[in-house]
């Protein structure tokens, strides 16, 4: 297809993570028509973690779960009157949900783009696209990118972006200075929206005691939420030393982008953070469940991963406990052997008398 789009719009409504790992397909996008704008319509809450990427002209809120049907439905009428007031000749969609077509069936888009859903099948669906682009990719960028094949597009931009500004950073490290914190930190992340993607804080606890004998500082990071803020400070009361938490639930995501890429390494779960770090080239130590872990590994050539499924048996997706950790079987041990292998610099003790390198 040689055509050359002018107005583009990607659809993918998800969590965090999954926004961030679509950045490939809009980075691809890009480069095919350079001249082209893209715009991304996506959850309303979704869209600070995508809110400084350049490549993107624009961001369109839809609004998600817990909001009345009321208000459901003023906002797609808003959405569908600014959608079509763009005047798009090419839409990619990515998302599985039934309302894409309504919404896709009132633009008046020449191309239009969908994954070849197994769930999504019906005549009305497939109708309301001009093409179906088959699954391929064992991970999750590549199957993305691969709903672009029907462009004749063979040559990707395969790297993940997580964009900041530069004033971003300058305000972390002004709250990291006046915490003194000093170069040399590790960012760990124990929380996800899940308890089954979660590990023991006893264990962290243990890692962050050998990071702080090595001299490396710990900025424990979370969402804002309670239960993330009790994990944090529960693991914090288990430690030798105890890990900076001030931060925890206090940083946008271009903040917590910026303070991610300036760390020695990045510890945590399967989460969004870990993608970030995984975009802006941090080291990473990345704990599994009963998860896909090879579908969501960190999009990064520098990253250990620990996956349950490699100590103990785990379930089928249809017979997985929400409420098990299933992350207790990896040692505490092992990890900290990783962090040796990824941090082969030592410092200072923390606490001790000589203090931190800087």
């Amino acid at each position: 297809m040689n055509k050359q789009f002018k107005r583009i719009l990607v659809i993918k409504m998800r969590f965090h993570g999954d926004m961030l790992l679509t950045t490939p397909v809009i980075s691809t996008l890009k480069q095919r028509y350079p001249d082209a704008k893209v715009d991304v319509l996506l959850y309303q809450d979704t869209m600070p973690i995508l809110s400084e990427n350049p490549e993107i002209n624009a961001l369109h809120g839809i609004k998600n779960r817990g909001t009345g049907t009321r208000a459901k439905i003023a906002n797609f009428v808003h959405l569908l009157k600014t959608l079509r007031a763009s005047h798009y000749d090419l839409v990619v969609n990515l998302t599985d949900q039934w309302i894409v077509a309504l919404l896709v069936r009132g633009l008046q888009a020449e191309t239009k783009i969908t994954q070849d859903f197994a769930q999504r099948q019906s005549r009305f669906w497939k109708n309301s696209f001009t093409h179906l682009a088959p699954y391929t990719g064992d991970h999750v960028v590549e199957r993305n990118l691969s709903v672009l094949r029907p462009l004749g597009i063979n040559d990707f931009y395969t790297d993940t972006t997580m964009s900041y500004r530069p004033e971003h950073w300058e305000t972390m490290r002004a709250r990291l200075d006046a915490l003194e914190v000093g170069e040399h930190y590790v960012v760990i992340q124990p929380t996800a929206r899940q308890l089954f993607k979660c590990w023991d804080d006893d264990k962290f606890a243990q890692v962050i005691d050998a990071l702080h004998a090595r001299g490396y500082e710990v900025v424990l990071t979370s969402g804002p939420g309670a239960d993330d803020l009790a994990c944090v400070n529960n693991i914090a009361r288990q430690c030798q030393t105890a890990p900076v938490t001030e931060l925890a639930g206090k940083t946008s995501f271009p903040q917590l982008a910026a303070l991610i890429d300036r760390a020695a390494l990045f510890i945590g779960v399967d989460s969004a953070p870990m993608h970030i770090a995984a975009a802006v080239k941090t080291p990473i130590i990345c704990l599994f469940g009963a998860t896909d872990h090879v579908f969501w590994r960190p999009w990064s050539d520098n990253a250990i991963q620990f996956w349950a499924g490699n100590y103990q048996a785990m379930p089928k997706r249809a017979e997985l406990d929400r409420n098990k950790k299933y992350l207790s079987v990896i040692p505490a041990a092992d990890v900290i052997q990783a962090t040796e292998t990824l941090l082969p610099d030592t410092f200072a003790p923390i606490g001790s008398a000589q203090g931190n390198a800087s």
